[in-house]
């Protein structure tokens, strides 16, 4: 959104806008939720003090939208969660956290271990030779991945009895045959040690190969690396720069609560990978700091009570989840997983969500019953036209939508509040259908050519947009002649063809199909 669209003003009523360009789409996630004003009340709160949210109603009314709103109000993560080898107990690795402060200043160090790149035509000809950038017979530089010199073909390998060797007695006897049969071509040296004088003082300084360059290291970042190469081995496990949103959505056990990579090799130190770097965080860690969302909570059944621990805990091992695999003696603790939660649910799922979990969220959060419907008002008008600019300008492939087709918008959402839920003088608030309609108006309005999304496109998309029970109806009367009528013989003999889950049994079928 540009500076100018932050600053229009909203138009006072439909009637004066002209198309969809004209209205000001809020640079505040959570303003862009349409209509519900006291769940989005309670989500700045939520984000404010960290209280966990549990939002019901029916879908397409905007929960995932609040929770991902949500989420852009909290503060940037301030600490990286890291797992530590532990030599003295490999399978008991170990957590570290580390502070944004610390992190910045380790990317600083690491950048001054990075050292200083050159053209390998300033470093020594010995060097360059050695590390393969450099002809020993011409001087020609080239890649150091080419194994042959491109100016006069000679092999750029220097070998041990060399001119820049140690010495060997018998190069003179089998030197040419090494160089022709054992190693043609060879393979330059990754890294060449010297030493040089800088300000009247002899030191130490490395050359290795950095592609087309050479990466010079003095002695001071020779020794930082010795230090960092002191230290335990460890991997990121959450990194510092992450998205505080994180979906768990009918997420599994392993990708909800992490688990231990299996390793053929058992985690042979030669062979195998070491345990720590078999660990795989769950959403419940990558959520650490940020949200949590989870829609359709009550599906996630037996594992809520994983969500409850990680909840009352702020922190949730990591452990090799299945019995047979090289991982299962693997086990990190006290992981952190501070996160807020916010989960969705249905009205007629509350009963299977678990009671000791509500009473978490409630005693430290918020239990909000969505609207479906809002207020037939102009003010409300407006709103729906916003949301018709945000969808345009989400979906990038629509054009925009004349105060025409904002009408007829309007219209089918006085419809679908009457019909879906019986309200008069009002406006529906399920807006996932409403924002398929708007998709599918300018998809016609694409491939006719039209400057602009008109009224008649948002028309021909309504019967475009009924569903197929409605197509069913219209073409064979109902939904149950229709069945009949298209199914075959053995499809009417088989046992609940059609909906086998509700009736098993084939005399409890409808129309008996059994």
């Amino acid at each position: 959104m540009t500076a100018t669209e932050g600053t229009r003003r909203l138009p006072a009523a439909v009637e004066e806008i002209e198309t969809t360009r004209e209205i000001p789409i809020p640079s505040d996630p959570l303003a862009r939720v349409i209509g519900q004003e006291k769940a989005v009340e309670i989500a700045r709160i939520a984000a404010y003090q960290r209280r966990h949210l549990l939002l019901v109603g029916p879908s397409g009314i905007g929960k995932s939208m609040t929770a991902q709103a949500l989420a852009l109000h909290l503060d940037r993560p301030r600490a990286e969660l890291r797992v530590v080898h532990n030599p003295e107990n490999p399978e008991r690795p170990s957590i570290e956290v580390v502070s944004r402060e610390e992190v910045y200043r380790e990317r600083e160090a690491a950048r001054s271990v990075e050292g200083e790149l050159i053209a390998p035509t300033d470093a020594p000809a010995s060097v360059a030779e050695r590390l393969g950038y450099r002809c020993p017979r011409c001087s020609f530089y080239s890649l150091s991945s080419d194994r042959y010199c491109p100016s006069c073909g000679n092999v750029k390998q220097v070998l041990p009895g060399g001119p820049t060797g140690s010495g060997n007695p018998f190069r003179d006897l089998v030197g040419g045959i090494l160089e022709l049969t054992v190693s043609p071509g060879g393979n330059p040296q990754e890294s060449v040690r010297t030493t040089r004088l800088r300000n009247g003082v002899e030191e130490v300084v490395a050359y290795e190969r950095a592609g087309d360059q050479i990466k010079v290291l003095d002695q001071s970042a020779l020794e930082r690396r010795r230090t960092i190469q002191r230290e335990s081995p460890r991997k990121v496990l959450v990194k510092l720069d992450r998205n505080t949103f994180v979906m768990a959505t009918g997420a599994s056990e392993t990708e909800l609560l992490g688990d231990v990579r299996h390793d053929p090799y058992g985690g042979h130190p030669q062979l195998g990978t070491l345990p720590y770097d078999r660990v795989i965080p769950g959403a419940v860690h990558e959520a650490h700091e940020g949200v949590l969302f989870i829609d359709e909570l009550p599906h996630l059944g037996y594992l809520q009570r994983h969500i409850l621990t990680a909840m009352q805990e702020k922190r949730f091992p990591i452990s090799g989840r299945n019995p047979q695999s090289g991982g299962a003696s693997v086990r990190v603790d006290n992981v952190p997983c501070d996160f807020i939660l916010v989960a969705a649910a249905n009205i007629q799922d509350i009963h299977k969500i678990l009671a000791p979990l509500r009473s978490r969220i409630s005693g430290s959060g918020y239990e909000v019953l969505l609207e479906t419907t809002m207020p037939d008002t102009e003010a409300n008008c407006l709103r729906l036209a916003q949301f018709c600019a945000q969808e345009i300008a989400t979906d990038g492939r629509i054009r925009p939508a004349t105060r025409d087709a904002v009408q007829e918008l309007i219209k089918e959402a006085r419809r679908r509040a009457e019909v879906l839920d019986g309200r008069r003088h009002a406006l529906t608030l399920r807006l996932r259908e409403l924002g398929g309609l708007i998709r599918t108006a300018g998809d016609l309005a694409a491939v006719s050519g039209s400057e602009f999304l008109e009224g008649s496109h948002i028309r021909r998309a309504l019967e475009r947009a009924r569903s197929i029970e409605e197509q069913v109806r219209e073409v064979y009367g109902s939904f149950q002649g229709g069945l009949r009528q298209e199914s075959t013989e053995a499809q009417r003999q088989s046992v609940g063809y059609y909906t086998w889950n509700e009736h098993p049994d084939p005399g409890q079928f409808p129309g008996g199909y059994g």
